[in-house]
């Protein structure tokens, strides 16, 4: 939509906040751009220690499960280490001034602001998000304009509130980090419209609208997380990372595991353990129940069974488990649009499939994805380096995840090599423009500096191979 066209749809208070916010943004780039590294440096720590610190993060949780009503306070507190892993990953790297050489090349890369940068929050990381976007942001020397999800509003404005203190203590402009108060989705459009980049994370709408803008933008696609367990898993370490995954913050994360597909041989054993980690498998008339429940006779996912607790989940269906249950498990009746459970869940709730020999399990994670979630995240519990490397070329997905609790992993942890992140790229597949987790590098322009090199022509002989006729270049 041009920007023409999104300010009419927006009130003149609206309009007002937007114009007062990119103004200050735009002073506030002006002289975060003379700092150097280690000035820069030195304010990503401040505003990660101020949002970060476990006192400050629990309040903030509270008050972003309270607010929105969606979440897990227990499991959500784990998401200050990500605000930590995002921070590594920043220090680790340069963003100012030279950032990298290739001799050989005779390449020197030199690194930019993008400048303004239109931050959509969603409203199950209210905190996770603007704090993350803050750090790499600051790094490469950018400001952040965030529009926060209505439902969770107050949670975001109070975590940027706090980090922008922490640049006032260091002298900086706070400037650099604002959170719009009047949001509703014609101001975020309004927003995209006039930023110079847009990272956005939230429902798939809002990402269309992302693209749709005029601005260039990183969005994420749809999850539909999907593991392989083979005969040669762990099981007991593969049903333990399935409930950590699971039950991370309510299975409210598009990287929350939703589908199992098991090795027969191995398949009661595991479902077995699954209930041991705090499962409850549904009968048939409970599952039909749970269907009924989730989505409505057209497919629509019914926003009240979203990430809540599995006895919440079981009592909306109209039945009830014991409290000690973390989880609930349903046999999947299928594959395909018409079979719900084969489709993204967003609760905590997942299906499990029995496979016979690895070729059916390559052809049922790939009917998965055709059903939703291309482009996202995959997983496999294996010891088979040759069923990992068939998965890999495979499956139509950014990241695949190696005996790893793949909501915990997939966007970066301290025990794997993945960029920290809570933005996941998901390639052309999820209708995205990068694979690979947004990080430090999406938020830097980049110039690059070429001198001469020693000539690198091969010959034409190497070059076309068998091809290649020398009598046609007489």
């Amino acid at each position: 939509m041009a920007e023409a066209e999104v300010k009419k749809s927006i009130t003149e208070e609206q309009q007002h906040e937007l114009d007062q916010a990119f103004e200050r943004a735009r002073k506030a780039l002006a002289i975060v751009e003379t700092y150097d590294q280690a000035r820069v440096d030195r304010l990503c720590q401040a505003v990660a220690w101020a949002v970060a610190n476990k006192t400050t993060f629990t309040r903030l949780v509270a008050e972003g499960i309270a607010e929105s009503g969606l979440g897990d306070p227990e499991s959500r507190m784990g998401k200050r280490m990500k605000i930590r892993g995002v921070l590594r990953d920043a220090l680790r790297q340069k963003s100012v001034g030279i950032i990298e050489e290739i001799p050989e090349k005779g390449i020197v890369k030199y690194g930019k602001p993008v400048g303004v940068i239109a931050c959509i929050v969603p409203t199950t990381n209210p905190d996770l998000t603007p704090a993350g976007n803050a750090i790499y942001a600051l790094k490469a020397r950018d400001a952040v304009i965030f529009s926060p999800h209505p439902r969770s509003k107050k949670t975001s404005f109070e975590t940027v509130r706090l980090m922008r203190e922490a640049l006032v203590r260091e002298g900086a402009p706070p400037d650099l980090l604002q959170c719009l108060t009047r949001v509703n989705i014609p101001m975020s459009q309004a927003l995209m419209a006039r930023a110079d980049l847009i990272i956005a994370t939230g429902g798939q709408p809002m990402v269309r609208a992302a693209y749709s803008s005029g601005t260039p933008a990183y969005g994420v696609g749809a999850g539909n997380s999907t593991m392989i367990i083979d005969e040669t898993a762990d099981i007991a370490e593969a049903a333990r990372n399935t409930r950590l995954s699971k039950t991370s913050d309510f299975g409210s994360g598009c990287s929350a595991d939703g589908n199992l597909i098991i090795e027969a041989t191995v398949f009661q054993a595991f479902l077995e353990q699954l209930q041991a980690e705090g499962g409850y498998l549904a009968s048939d008339q409970e599952k039909d129940m749970l269907r009924r429940a989730m989505w409505d006779d057209a497919g629509h996912r019914l926003a009240d069974t979203v990430a809540i607790a599995p006895q919440q989940l079981a009592r909306a269906a109209g039945f009830t488990i014991a409290d000690d249950r973390k989880f609930i498990i349903v046999h999947g009746d299928g594959i395909g649009k018409q079979h719900r459970f084969s489709g993204e869940k967003l609760t905590t709730l997942l299906a499990v499939y029995p496979y016979s020999g690895f070729d059916q399990a390559l052809e049922m994670m790939r009917a998965i994805y055709e059903v939703g979630g291309k482009g996202h995240s995959c997983g496999i519990y294996s010891f088979a380096q040759d069923h990992i490397h068939r998965l890999a070329m495979a499956a139509p997905v950014s990241r695949i995840m190696v005996r790893q609790p793949q909501s915990k992993a997939n966007a970066g942890a301290f025990n794997n090599g993945m960029p920290m992140t809570s933005s996941l790229g998901c390639g052309t597949w999820g209708g995205n423009i990068v694979s690979e987790n947004v990080h430090l590098k999406h938020y830097l322009n980049t110039t690059w500096v070429s001198v001469p090199i020693q000539e690198d022509r091969p010959s034409d002989a190497e070059l076309f191979g068998d091809f290649y006729d020398p009598a046609r270049e007489a």
